[in-house]
């Protein structure tokens, strides 16, 4: 990781005053073209998504370098987890996002460390977290590896991903709560 932005990164809720930054990630097509969530056209599409998409649950967050918002870590479904959202005690989903100049710095490997012992402090009941990413997406595959989460395998089916209903092929990652957090090179 470049030990320029290494004592600068942070995990945080959301506030209305990240607008203009969500929007610089939000609004840009590599960014958000894996994610579950439609590419942001406009300031108000951003102040909605962080007032209906992000404040109202506790664990989607914005990692920060300096405090300003360069993307999205989020955990969902706790005890409904999985892709078809059945009843799935002890398993949590989590995914992330950052703006593109961040990309291949190590950002994102670190907020994922940061945040797994938070969510397990929160989480009591979760035992274990998933991440699925589309099997072409190589670069999430070894943010996850650094971040201690261990391949199960890969799975098909449909999924909206920018709005759009799609069939994909998930690479699936879990990380237990009694797996241990890498350290940092």
């Amino acid at each position: 990781m470049s030990m320029e932005y290494s004592s600068r990164i942070s995990l945080r809720p959301f506030s209305a005053t990240d607008v203009d930054d969500v929007m610089i990630w939000g609004s840009d097509d590599r960014v958000t073209r894996t994610t579950r969530w439609k590419t942001l056209t406009s300031k108000e599409e951003a102040l909605s998504f962080i007032k209906e998409v992000c404040i109202p649950y506790p664990w989607r967050v914005s990692i920060c370098i300096d405090d300003r918002s360069i993307g999205f870590l989020w955990v969902i479904n706790p005890g409904r987890s999985g892709v078809d959202g059945n009843k799935n005690e002890g398993v949590a989903d989590i995914g992330y996002a950052i703006a593109a100049e961040y990309w291949g710095k190590g950002i994102a490997t670190k907020a994922l460390k940061m945040a797994i012992p938070q969510v397990f402090n929160h989480f009591p009941e979760i035992v274990k977290l998933q991440a699925f990413v589309l099997l072409e997406n190589k670069a999430s595959h070894r943010v996850l590896e650094k971040a201690g989460f261990v391949y199960q395998g890969s799975i098909t089916h449909q999924v909206q991903i920018n709005g759009n209903e799609i069939v994909v092929v998930d690479a699936v990652y879990t990380f237990l709560s009694t797996d241990n957090i890498p350290p940092s090179p």
